[in-house]
């Protein structure tokens, strides 16, 4: 069930998520809301993604998505994190993030230790840097979806 939904786009709130990205992991994540979490398909399989992301305006920069519970951390919700290959200066919490996740990676998985799992989220992104500098991916970089009015909040 993972292809089956791809592309997916999708635009919501950045919120403040666990704080673990930045701090434990030094790999910062965008966070959606639970109602934005809660309206992708229920059938889209978790685990890791890639695309491209978009804050408010700004430039549209590759991305690698976490959906699901993060094994790791044992979380009971569910999460979708997004981690922009870019670096922001400032937090942008609050902002719209407008993403399209265009790829499957690998199914979720635990990790014996902090290090493992810090590993293999730097061998996702560069699996992500890959494959999206392939033609049919760079194309949904340029897509309109990320060039839409303020204020629209669309998943399909």
């Amino acid at each position: 069930a993972a292809m089956r939904h791809l592309p997916y786009f999708c635009r919501g709130a950045v919120v403040k998520g666990f704080g673990r990205g930045s701090k434990e992991l030094g790999i910062p994540t965008a966070n959606f809301c639970e109602q934005v979490v809660e309206s992708f398909p229920s059938d889209i399989s978790t685990g890791v993604y890639y695309g491209w992301a978009c804050v408010g305006n700004g430039d549209v920069h590759k991305m690698v998505l976490s959906i699901g519970w993060n094994p790791f951390y044992k979380n009971i919700k569910k999460s979708v994190e997004t981690h922009i290959i870019h670096t922001f200066k400032d937090d942008f919490y609050g902002e719209i993030l407008s993403i399209a996740i265009v790829g499957y990676i690998r199914s979720e998985k635990n990790f014996s230790s902090l290090e493992a799992l810090i590993s293999a989220i730097q061998e996702d992104i560069e699996e992500a840097k890959r494959r999206l500098d392939l033609p049919e991916h760079l194309k949904l970089k340029e897509d309109n979806f990320f060039h839409l009015s303020e204020g629209k909040t669309v998943n399909h």
